[in-house]
């Protein structure tokens, strides 16, 4: 069970800016107005719907590659990655990293799963227009209409920064997180509705977003 943190007294608060580093606590505290509680408050009310944030995305990334790799297995085979034309170098090359990491077990599948979300993000490119998006990716999309491919490749790959940004403990205090989430279930419901849906019900983020800090310096609700 979650405790509520112990109150920031001035001797805690100094230790924890020193853990933390003057630097990245100087975001926190300037949108504080250099009040160090508040400061805290908010790194705090940050981890929190970071968690969340990751956890929509999570559901989201399993549920587009595995509709990508379906539509490339149905048009290409179960091993479309191993197509040298399909796909440019640095992708082979990603394919290569995720064999490596697997010491032998090479089934799609497998394989499929160690190949990261700027993997699949790039499958969505305006380079592979003609060599994947026409004859299949655009299949895994029923729910887009048109079906146009910039219409995915950008939600997607706002996303995609956004992961990495929360995958790298950086401040997201400045973006629409709620534009986020909202991005994630839509590009889900994309690929099939009760995948939108699920992703919107099990979503804590908007809870989470109602109960951002409310200190005067915050600007919170």
């Amino acid at each position: 069970m979650n405790r509520q943190p112990a109150p920031y007294d001035t001797e805690r608060l100094r230790a924890l800016q020193r853990c933390l580093s003057p630097e990245r606590f100087a975001t926190y505290l300037h949108a504080a107005g250099g009040d160090a509680a508040a400061a805290m408050t908010l790194y705090d009310w940050q981890i929190a719907v970071a968690g969340a944030l990751g956890a929509d995305l999570q559901r989201l990334e399993v549920v587009l590659r595995n509709a990508l790799h379906d539509q490339l297995t149905a048009r290409f085979g179960p091993n479309w990655f191993d197509r040298t034309a399909l796909l440019d170098e640095r992708r082979r090359g990603d394919v290569t990293v995720a064999r490596k990491r697997l010491h032998g077990s090479h089934s799609p599948g497998r394989i499929v799963a160690e190949l990261n979300f700027g993997f699949w993000r790039l499958l969505l490119a305006a380079r592979y227009e003609h060599r994947l998006w026409t004859p299949a990716l655009r299949h895994a999309f029923p729910g887009l209409k048109p079906q146009r491919r910039a219409a995915v490749e950008r939600p997607v790959t706002e996303l995609h920064g956004l992961r990495n940004r929360l995958a790298h403990c950086e401040p997201v205090l400045s973006r629409d997180l709620a534009a986020d989430a909202a991005r994630i279930q839509t590009v889900a419901g994309y690929i099939d509705p009760c995948a939108g849906e699920w992703i919107q019900e099990t979503s804590t983020v908007a809870t989470i977003l109602a109960c951002r800090p409310s200190h005067p310096r915050l600007g919170g609700a």
